[in-house]
């Protein structure tokens, strides 16, 4: 690495957290397993269950996969680091974690406007419904959905993987995420920057405001039924998606768009454990209780 001051970093130190919190691991610990289990849950009713074989349902089977990713990503190496005497992750392993991290948050992005045309799809034009999310036609938008993020990751990981840093690097943070990495260089990081705006762009706000058209449609359809019960039923199977939604969409903003000087380590914390621990352990949850197909499902099953 070029410069006097500027040396060839192996580890970050992670200062999220103090040492030795037996508290938090327990609490990290339940929600981890809370989110496998819940995500788990809607993975095998979607397998088993027939009247779940629709398109809905199948991207709600790769949200839930995503919300496993995202979690695996994080708790495991929060729940090794609480109980350590030093907090340190390597700078290989610093890496790898922010490009699944973020590669997972691109796909969510897309997964979520393309569970909205569904939605609206199904809604606002039932008679194309069956032609317009065919089953190639699904396929194609959830790989494409895990593709999408994955460049996206990329690009910040390359530019990531190019910053130097200074002395022993400390991160303001739990786990290895860009912005943090960004404060805690001391070399150029003006691409990383515009790159992260650009991504807030059309990876974050792109697909926010094609939930936002679609829903805008869909609820103009809905107040035009004539019957109560068809607008109580067709509002149902939208109102779990837009709690996610909301919920996923807030913490991520606060996440990315942070202010010029960053939060403060509280905040931080807080903010990226909703956005990473938090969310994937309430969507099942969500989805199970405001939705009638999943409750139903789930009480065959047990």
């Amino acid at each position: 690495v070029a410069g006097d001051n500027q040396t060839h970093v192996t580890e970050f130190m992670l200062l999220g957290f103090s040492h030795h919190q037996p508290f938090l691991f327990v609490l990290f610990l339940a929600i981890y397993l809370t989110t496998l289990l819940g995500n788990s849950a809607i993975l095998a009713l979607v397998s088993l269950d027939p009247h779940l074989h629709s398109p809905m349902y199948f991207f709600l089977s790769h949200l839930s996969c995503l919300d496993i990713c995202y979690s695996s990503v994080t708790v495991p190496k929060i729940l090794a680091n609480v109980l350590r005497p030093q907090v340190t992750i390597s700078y290989h392993g610093c890496l790898a974690q922010m490009f699944f991290l973020m590669g997972c948050a691109g796909a969510e992005c897309a997964l979520l406007a393309v569970m909205a045309y569904d939605r609206y799809a199904a809604i606002c034009q039932p008679l194309r419904y069956t032609h317009a999310m065919s089953q190639g036609v699904c396929v194609a938008a959830a790989a494409g959905c895990w593709l999408w993020g994955m460049l996206d990751s990329a690009v910040h990981t390359l530019l990531a993987s190019r910053l130097s840093f200074c002395g022993a690097v400390q991160l303001q943070h739990i786990f290895c995420d860009v912005p943090p990495l960004l404060r805690a260089a001391c070399s150029n990081t003006r691409p990383s920057e515009v790159a992260l705006h650009a991504a807030s762009v059309f990876v974050g706000l792109s697909p926010f405001l094609l939930v936002v058209i679609s829903y805008l449609r869909i609820l103009a359809t809905i107040l035009g039924m004539p019957v109560a019960t068809n607008r109580y039923k067709a509002f149902s199977t939208c109102s779990a998606h837009l709690l996610v939604v909301a919920l996923y969409f807030v913490t991520a903003n606060l996440n990315y768009n942070q202010p010029s000087s960053g939060y403060s380590l509280a905040a931080d914390t807080l903010v990226s454990t909703l956005y990473c621990i938090i969310t994937p352990m309430l969507n099942p949850l969500i989805y199970s209780l405001r939705n009638q197909e999943v409750r139903r499902a789930l009480r065959k099953a047990v």
